[in-house]
């Protein structure tokens, strides 16, 4: 399971990427881009969040399984 949530955030990571080059190399961001881009912010964050819910639960001697990913109100309004 961790590797999957890994792998899902290495996908994402990747598209963030391909967004934020062709923003940066003179094609206009569409409203569409903004808003994926916004989109694939919170996913990551939900996905980190559900990866260190995992971690601890293992550490702590508890099922990782029981993790459940956090609502995006949830972790996006985490202090960084």
């Amino acid at each position: 399971m961790d590797e999957d949530i890994a792998t899902r955030i290495d996908r994402l990571v990747d598209e963030e990427h391909r967004l934020h080059e062709r923003a940066t190399s003179g094609v206009p961001s569409t409203d569409d881009d903004r808003h994926r881009l916004q989109e694939i912010e919170v996913q990551l964050d939900q996905c980190w969040d559900l990866l260190r819910q995992r971690r601890a639960r293992r550490q702590a001697g508890q099922d990782p399984g029981d993790a459940a990913a956090r609502p995006p109100e949830v972790v996006e309004g985490y202090q960084q």
